[in-house]
């Protein structure tokens, strides 16, 4: 048995040292940081609207690993019934995975008009979705040509087509607004006025409400139960009404660790003030997720360590490195392309995110429910227990 053991680990001494690139791990002066962040300290990110590729498709599609099903949308051929998004795979998706959804149909087009040129006698107009659509199932040479981009022709005209049908232009300007101003009459105006549009769906009429009541939660002028009233009137379903309150018992003021809402130091007032004279160059990315705040005080070394306890051999004081991000209860693809951004722009730090799942709005108000059930039945067993120990 000693003798197999030695004969084992010489093989794979030979094998390391033969493939030493593999195990070759680089090693830093300051070790790696694993930074814990819980899901309840930020419920407004899960519940936006996304307008970037990846976290738009995930929003409104879902994806599942790398997996999205098409088979819904109206007119689909077999072929594109479910289609994989993989950056790994699929060079157009890494490319683009990123960027704002009006620079993805501006790149197809150019793809398409590139083909256009190699084949003069193939020239259509291409100022719409539906034009490039349209395009791809005259050109079956193209479709063969380039299957990828013809996939991604059919994701674009379905997002395309569900922003028109759900209004979600004018819902999402309201949902940036109710996340990243404080103007409480504005937004209680604006809010009110979406839940009376037809277009607006039960779901985001909803969503609108809880963006209301986690940042008014405790405004001296709450509206709250005039907003639950509307939502009656418009018809929509107990089930979504129950879950405005379960979403400010799971990441109201009460349970999170932070302000969401107001600048915290003369910097932040400063740059918001800025902000608002400037205007913002897309009214519906303003937001950032308040990992963007953890991560940038992190790496700065203004991580309050009462509210970031810190677990190692010495305290933090070197800048770290490596930081191995793990949001329990799930991260979001806003998150991933925050992490991309200081990625890019900070050098000499990596960041890896992770987390027990990745949410769009439906999976997360899945985890809230979930969350307030688990609670309310572990207070249940306690009151049964108690009872019993009085007997």
């Amino acid at each position: 048995l000693l003798g197999m053991t030695f004969f084992t680990q010489h093989n794979s001494l030979e094998i390391i040292t033969k493939e030493y690139e593999l195990f070759e791990f680089r090693r830093t002066e300051v070790p790696p940081l694993l930074l814990i962040l819980d899901r309840c300290d930020d419920a407004i990110t899960p519940l936006l609207n996304q307008w970037t590729y990846q976290a738009m498709v995930h929003e409104l599609l879902g994806i599942n690993n790398n997996r999205i099903d098409l088979s819904r949308v109206p007119g689909i051929s077999k072929d594109l019934r479910e289609v994989v998004l993989s950056a790994e795979n699929d060079e157009f998706y890494a490319n683009n995975m990123y960027l704002n959804f009006a620079e993805i149909g501006s790149n197809i087009k150019n793809l398409m008009e590139d083909f256009q040129k190699k084949k003069p006698k193939e020239q259509q107009k291409l100022e719409s979705i539906a034009d490039m659509k349209a395009f791809v199932e005259n050109y079956p040479q193209f479709k063969k040509m380039s299957g990828t981009v013809s996939k991604h022709v059919t994701v674009v005209g379905e997002l395309s087509r569900l922003v028109s049908e759900r209004n979600l232009l004018e819902v999402s300007e309201v949902e940036q607004e109710l996340a990243c101003q404080n103007d409480h009459s504005s937004a209680l105006q604006n809010v009110k006025r979406l839940l009376q549009n037809p277009k607006v769906t039960e779901f985001d009429a909803a969503r609108l409400v809880m963006l209301y009541a986690l940042h008014y939660e405790r405004h001296s002028s709450n509206s709250l139960p005039g907003l639950m009233m509307d939502l009656r009137n418009k018809g929509v379903s107990d089930k979504y009404r129950k879950l405005v309150s379960a979403v400010v018992e799971y990441g109201g003021k009460r349970v999170r660790g932070s302000d969401l809402f107001s600048p915290k130091d003369a910097v932040a007032i400063t740059k918001q003030f800025l902000k608002g004279l400037k205007g913002v160059e897309n009214v519906y990315t303003q937001h950032q997720p308040f990992l963007h705040e953890t991560l940038d005080h992190l790496i700065k070394g203004r991580l309050k360590e009462n509210l970031y306890p810190y677990l190692g051999p010495s305290t933090l004081r070197d800048r770290p490195q490596d930081i191995i991000v793990f949001v329990i209860g799930g991260a979001t693809y806003e998150e991933a392309l925050t992490v991309y951004n200081l990625n890019r722009t900070t050098p000499g730090v990596r960041i890896v995110l992770g987390g027990t799942t990745v949410h769009n709005t439906k999976s997360f108000l899945e985890e809230v429910l979930a969350s307030g059930l688990h609670s309310r039945s572990k207070e249940s067993s306690q009151v049964t227990s108690r009872s019993a120990s009085r007997r």
